[in-house]
């Protein structure tokens, strides 16, 4: 598993991700001092001294960064005019945190089968590994032969409402989650 690096995607994108933060399972609490600096955000200079080749991936790095600092509804606006499998990804996620699991699962039906998904399903079973006690809920990560998002869905709803012990666990892929969906946008909207 590789640490995720905020430096890696430009001043603007660091600024904004300096504060280390894992996102909660459910809406979280909207952090503040990060919303001036989130509206100002102007994404052609963010990518500098790169050219964004495609606005809506670049608009997944901005629906990211409000989810990011749980700005739910913001984030929500943002990911509802990305019209692709990566913006029904973003989409979906924030319904999974809101919590609508039904509608988490309805904007991941249309995600398909994402490229991040391996990766994902690698660094889920990593963190899965090293987890004490792993839930027999949670066990199914260890064994995945490709990652499975209504699975983790249940398995965050278990955690969230449902007494299941992993909410740590949930919370860490979430988290991994975002980044490689973060990294991916920002790779593809300068590719």
């Amino acid at each position: 598993m590789s640490a995720f690096d905020p430096t890696a995607y430009g001043s603007a994108f660091a600024e904004l991700l300096n504060t280390p933060r894992i996102m909660a399972l459910d809406p979280g609490e909207e952090n503040g001092p990060a919303k001036a600096g989130l509206e100002a955000l102007d994404l052609d200079a963010a990518f500098a001294p790169n050219r964004i080749s495609d606005r809506m991936m670049a608009e997944g790095c901005r629906s990211a960064l409000w989810l990011y600092h749980d700005f739910l509804v913001t984030s929500h606006t943002i990911s509802q005019q990305i019209t692709t499998p990566t913006g029904s990804y973003w989409h979906g996620i924030m319904h999974r945190r809101e919590p609508d699991y039904p509608n988490g699962k309805h904007w991941f039906g249309r995600v398909g089968d994402h490229d991040i998904y391996p990766e994902l399903r690698d660094e889920a079973a990593t963190i899965a590994s090293g987890t004490d006690n792993l839930p027999d809920e949670a066990a199914y990560l260890m064994s995945q032969s490709s990652w499975d998002p209504f699975a983790f869905i249940d398995l965050c709803e278990g955690a969230n409402v449902g007494g299941v012990p992993a909410g740590d666990l949930c919370r860490g892929i979430q988290q991994r989650e975002w980044e490689l969906l973060f990294d991916y946008c920002y790779r593809k909207a300068t590719a």
